[in-house]
């Protein structure tokens, strides 16, 4: 279903006016459209079953991934369409050693759980590296903190609201 930022279901996750993605995403002043479909528990990847769901090229629907970069966590937001490419990720923020970051970890750091951790509105602020892909798309999807809900908004704004650097870190 698509949908607008007013428009999305309330859970008992979601604050008061949405996500804590949204939240933040509305006291930046970023416009962005809000995304509903219903998530299917069996589908094998939350990426590619959000791309698929709205009609969406997955190279404009990218996936927030969280990584060990030398013992900090860092964020990978990649096309679903590929893969973060971990030495790439460690090189863009001055690091040596990446691994993906246990994913419990990964949800109580963010806020959020996998398969809806979203780049805006993390428990933690933590860096965040956006692939330069990005920037070849008027807009880009990411995910607005639960599974089912995406939020569509243009890859600079993406990238200012999260203090992010856009680099090459996505493999095809």
């Amino acid at each position: 279903m698509w949908g607008t930022a007013g428009m999305a279901k309330k859970t008992k996750k979601q604050q008061p006016g949405g996500t804590p993605a949204t939240v933040a995403l509305t006291s930046a002043g970023v416009g962005f459209t809000v995304h509903s479909y219903e998530h299917d528990p069996s589908h094998p990847s939350y990426g590619e079953e959000a791309a698929e769901a709205m009609g969406v090229s997955p190279d404009r629907v990218f996936k927030t991934l969280v990584a060990d970069v030398d013992g900090a966590l860092v964020v990978g937001v990649v096309p679903v369409a590929g893969s973060l490419d971990l030495k790439a990720l460690a090189t863009a923020v001055g690091g040596k050693r990446a691994a993906m970051a246990d994913p419990t970890l990964a949800e109580r750091t963010t806020g959020y759980v996998r398969g809806g951790i979203s780049p805006v509105g993390q428990r933690k602020k933590l860096r965040t590296v956006v692939d330069d892909s990005a920037s070849s798309h008027a807009t880009i999807c990411v995910s607005a903190g639960r599974r089912g809900l995406e939020v569509e908004l243009a890859p600079a704004d993406l990238a200012r609201v999260t203090e992010a650097i856009l680099a090459p870190i996505a493999r095809a």
